[in-house]
């Protein structure tokens, strides 16, 4: 079977992301996903786009969005290969679809958010020419 990219559309396609994200989101409960990924999806534009390789190997949740200093541009929220498929090349062939999908979308850049503590992650960004531009705050309220 080929490897393929898809977005996901049924809630079918969505509950096959569920593993691979619950591994970067432990917090997620199955029994919400879809409800939840349909929602933002609705409110926000917020997609999931999965690679297939027989099963799915990796997933990012993406949104495209605008700011005034920026422009348009796609953000990847999450970003997840199964951890028995890792450096498998996976990772790669779905970063370069989301590159290729913010052309596609029109958008001047691609940005994405990540916990501090994920350095692996890290070096696999700034090996795909990612640069660390800004600082991300937050306040839990």
């Amino acid at each position: 079977m080929a490897i393929e990219i898809r977005t996901a559309q049924s809630r079918d396609d969505i509950a096959l992301c569920y593993a691979i994200l619950a591994q970067l989101r432990p917090h997620l409960e199955e029994v919400a996903f879809v409800t939840t990924i349909k929602r933002l999806s609705e409110s926000t534009g917020f997609k999931l786009a999965y690679l297939m390789d027989g099963d799915a190997k990796a997933v990012a949740g993406f949104r495209v969005s605008e700011w005034l200093h920026a422009g348009k541009y796609l953000e990847i929220e999450d970003f997840a290969t199964n951890s028995t498929d890792r450096s498998k090349g996976y990772g790669r062939q779905l970063f370069n679809w989301l590159v290729a999908q913010a052309r596609r979308e029109g958008c001047s850049q691609l940005r994405l958010v990540s916990g501090v503590q994920r350095t692996d992650a890290h070096r696999f960004y700034a090996r795909h020419g990612m640069v660390h531009e800004a600082q991300y705050f937050s306040l839990d309220l």
